[in-house]
């Protein structure tokens, strides 16, 4: 791993790892069973190199903006590392969002440069936002076909100039990134992300989650997320290791390219993780009884043997019928962007398959806690990394409180909000609006948000008042969203999903027509963000002086209700 207090920035960093790394393989792409390519770290040079050295021919110059949104694939890192060799910031967008939503933050972004892919491309070039970015001037389009019309778009693998291109330094204090997060919208909140936040954010992971040549990292969560841009990207890169990229997420060959690649490292999120148990338990309940009493004596033998810390090599042997389907070189599979259900983190490490979950935010990097499996604890999400300072602020009786976090991974602030940047920053420490407590071994705990905020176990951010605008003068007399787990945390059977609270004019019923126009509405937003459900409240929602409504209070009242008689699906 190149030693990272040496350098200014990340393009810095990646430059000397491309050359000190030359002959190792540094990224596999495949699309189903066919690998596409192959490349080692020289090979990438030479794609990105001729791509900066066009970039500078366009008057891209230090401190201008590109946009990346694409799906994780060789040319997304290709594309970004070119834009920090030429001293450029870059724009990671979310492929999923909209073509309006993606329009917005590019103009909010003030972008200069858009790379994208055809299939999005032509749905971006299409729309009705398009015309509102009038600052991105050039627009790349990979894998279009050769006679596609690509309204005012180049082709990417088009797009090379001659000679070498000048690198272009920055300082630890300049901007490297501008990350919005995956539930931005309404008023977009750019997180000014500094080459120092990266670069310590890196010693920080590296330093329990080590990688090195022969690694290798499956990436599955998009690489516009702070946790794969990390840990597979920046982080892999400086140390050595391959990344591996998979043009199709379809369970079976996400399965076989465990095995096919030996993989070291996986990221996922808690809805991903849930559903690989259930697979894994499926398999477990066809043994027959004979082979299940021997395989859960193993299972039992294991948990014992690892209690105080993971002994990988000796549960691969233990429970081989396990381990080799994963490749047999599976050392942790890290998991984030939501709550993980303690029984599924305790289901994989008695396995012998560690699970590393944490706890972070964009706005301070990518972890703030990792679980450092020494030992292993499933009730919590982890100690502060190295670098990490934390506090629990205005704490109660029980010591729960808000949690403040103080690092040189926070952010710098928000693109263009002095106002909400002196809110989120005090003092140097950053708000981070969750609720947790800190227990005698340092262990963060946290116990939900202080704020609106949703998080799916898809890790995907919601906030209800993006998803309260598409419901704007809906004829009744007022609404709101809740996640229904917020209202029946005990007795709700629809989990995580959204629900819409109605308060009908007086005299006025729940009509067939009343309901289609909230699905009419419904449709309209993106699947994650999509209401499930509505609940009848017929009193006035409590609301503050300034008339908004008091969120906590209306969940209090209506968690009163029956939720059988009260729960109207859509």
């Amino acid at each position: 791993m190149l030693d990272l207090s040496k350098y200014q920035s990340i393009g810095a960093a990646l430059k000397d790892a491309l050359d000190q790394f030359s002959k190792e393989v540094c990224l596999m792409e495949a699309d189903r069973e066919r690998e596409k390519e192959r490349l080692t770290y020289h090979d990438f040079k030479e794609r990105a190199h001729p791509l900066a050295k066009a970039l500078q021919e366009k008057a891209f110059s230090a401190g201008d903006r590109a946009s990346i949104i694409m799906t994780n694939q060789s040319k997304w890192l290709i594309t970004a590392y070119a834009i920090f060799y030429a001293g450029g910031v870059l724009v990671p967008l979310d492929y999923k969002l909209t073509p309006e939503e993606q329009w917005q933050l590019l103009k909010h972004s003030g972008a200069k440069v858009l790379i994208t892919e055809y299939p999005i491309w032509r749905q971006l070039s299409t729309a009705a936002g398009r015309d509102m970015a009038t600052n991105v001037s050039t627009v790349l389009v990979t894998e279009a076909p050769q006679k596609a019309d690509l309204a005012g778009a180049q082709r990417w693998e088009e797009f090379h100039g001659s000679g070498e291109p000048a690198f272009i330094p920055r300082t630890r204090n300049d901007v490297a990134c501008i990350v919005y997060s995956s539930g931005t919208g309404g008023r977009p909140k750019g997180c000014l992300m500094t080459h120092e936040n990266y670069l310590e954010q890196c010693v920080a992971l590296t330093s329990t989650y080590p990688f090195a040549p022969g690694v290798r990292y499956l990436s599955i969560l998009p690489t516009n997320h702070a946790i794969d841009f990390m840990v597979g990207f920046f982080g892999p890169f400086i140390c050595g290791a391959a990344v591996v990229h998979l043009r199709t997420l379809r369970p079976e060959y996400v399965r076989e390219a465990f095995a096919k690649y030996k993989i070291t490292y996986v990221s996922v999120v808690p809805l991903v993780l849930k559903n690989l148990q259930k697979g894994l338990q499926a398999r477990f309940d066809e043994l027959s009884s004979g082979k299940r009493k021997v395989f859960n004596a193993l299972v039992g033998l294991n948990r014992a043997l690892t209690k105080s810390r993971p002994r990988i090599g000796l549960s691969r042997r233990l429970l081989r019928q396990v381990h080799d389907p994963f490749g047999g070189q599976l050392r942790t599979i890290i998991v984030g962007g939501a709550f993980t259900e303690p029984q599924t983190l305790q289901f994989f490490y008695d396995l012998g398959i560690p699970v590393a979950n944490g706890y972070g935010l964009t706005e301070a990097g990518t972890a703030i806690t990792v679980n450092d499996l020494k030992p292993f604890r499933a009730d919590t999400v982890g100690k502060p990394l190295p670098g990490m300072e934390v506090r629990i602020v205005n704490a109660g009786s029980d010591g729960i409180g808000e949690v403040s976090v103080r690092s040189k991974t926070v952010m710098s602030g928000y693109l263009n909000e002095p106002e909400l940047t002196a809110e989120a920053i005090v003092g140097g420490w950053l708000q981070t609006g969750d609720l947790g407590r800190l227990d005698p071994a340092g262990h963060l705990q946290l116990f939900g948000r202080k704020k609106n905020m949703i998080v799916t176990e898809e890790g995907k951010n919601i906030y209800p008042e993006d998803i309260e605008s598409v419901f704007e003068s809906l004829p009744v007399k007022e609404f709101c969203i809740f996640a229904a787990n917020y209202i029946w945390p005990q007795r709700s059977m629809i989990g995580e999903q959204l629900l819409l609270a109605l308060h009908l004019e007086p005299g006025q019923t729940y009509t067939d027509d009343l309901r289609r126009e909230i699905s009419a509405r419904n449709s309209k937003l993106l699947n994650y963000k999509r209401i499930h459900g509505v609940v009848l409240f017929d009193q006035d929602f409590p609301r503050t002086a300034s008339m908004k409504i008091k969120r906590n209070a209306l969940a209090e009242q209506l968690a009163k209700l029956d939720r059988a008689a009260a729960f109207l699906p859509l």
